[in-house]
């Protein structure tokens, strides 16, 4: 059913919003130590899951060997929207308020809107970049405006790229890999690149700093922001296309200030019930947009461009 991938795609960024507040309990851990820990731990869990299914795409191994140009794609997402993007969010905070990157992700439903469909073989639909300009309004009013330097200006551009990057440079081997195949990857390779960061910047001994409070935040951002969210957003992305997907981004700021008030933060602002009804007016728009019918020609052997991708829009069952 198609509401089935919406679900899945709305409680990975559900999980998304909430690790805002859990992260600022990182801020005087030794940060790339901490991310590689989490991308290992998150990596194992999924490999666990693997062999406990044992089913992947069209009835293949659930973890396949990349090959070709699917190394560079694989490794695009993993540089992008692990590494770069954990970086650009903590050098921003020192530059900019929490609202300006968040204003600056909150950017990504309309790039997906357009890019999206574009990598998955089809023109963007009028409807949907519309619905995804309405979600990012929204998003802004719930998140607000914030003081920033050009610096800080810098890094929230480099993180909405990110942001974008993590999910459009993964649609061209979802169709091969699937979901569980596409995050077991990115999450060893996230690994690695930040242990070789941690070796390097923070030394062998940062291991020793890590505090409990640090291991509690780093297991929840592995397990359910990274195990559990990375497969229910890819699913959505392989079932709904990446540009109706990217609407569901707007859910991560709604998600952010309601794990601030449930820690105990002030009630949201009248701006923000604003914002937050009209991310449900675009998401309303966007997702209640009739689907396309499914390619039914397979991809060439080994092909791993991003039209061989068999999901597009699938249409209503």
């Amino acid at each position: 059913m198609k509401a089935l991938p919406i679900l899945a795609g709305a409680a990975g960024m559900v999980f998304v919003g909430g690790s805002v507040a859990v992260s600022g309990h990182l801020t005087d851990a030794p940060m790339h130590t901490v991310q590689a820990l989490r991308y290992a731990a998150a990596c194992l869990l999924l490999l666990a899951w693997a062999h406990l299914t044992r089913t992947g795409p069209a009835g293949r191994a659930a973890v396949l060997v990349p090959r070709g140009r699917e190394w560079l794609w694989l490794l695009g997402v993993t540089v992008t929207g692990l590494v770069i993007f954990n970086v650009a969010l903590v050098q921003g905070s020192r530059h900019a308020e929490p609202a300006v990157i968040g204003v600056a992700v909150a950017c990504v439903p309309i790039l997906l809107a357009v890019a999206g469909p574009l990598l998955e073989g089809r023109r963007p639909a009028a409807r949907v970049p519309a619905a995804a300009s309405i979600v990012t309004v929204g998003a802004m009013l719930v998140q607000g405006l914030g003081r920033t330097d050009a610096a800080g200006l810098f890094w929230a551009a480099v993180t909405f790229a990110c942001e974008a990057a993590f999910t459009l440079l993964a649609v061209p081997v979802l169709g091969r890999h699937g979901p569980l195949g596409v995050s077991v990857h990115a999450t060893w390779m996230g690994a690695a690149m930040f242990a070789v960061l941690g070796l390097a910047v923070e030394g062998p001994a940062a291991v020793t700093r890590i505090r409990l409070d640090d291991l509690l935040a780093g297991a929840y951002l592995a397990v359910l922001v990274t195990a559990v969210a990375f497969v229910l957003w890819y699913t959505c992305v392989t079932r709904i296309g990446a540009g109706r997907a990217g609407l569901l981004t707007g859910i991560t700021p709604i998600a952010a200030a309601a794990t601030g008030v449930a820690l105990g933060g002030p009630f949201p602002a009248p701006a923000v019930w604003l914002g937050i009804t009209t991310v449900a007016a675009g998401l309303a728009l966007g997702l209640s947009a009739p689907g396309r019918a499914r390619r039914t020609t397979p991809p060439a052997p080994g092909a791993v461009s991003a039209p061989g991708i068999q999901h597009s829009e699938p249409a209503t069952p």
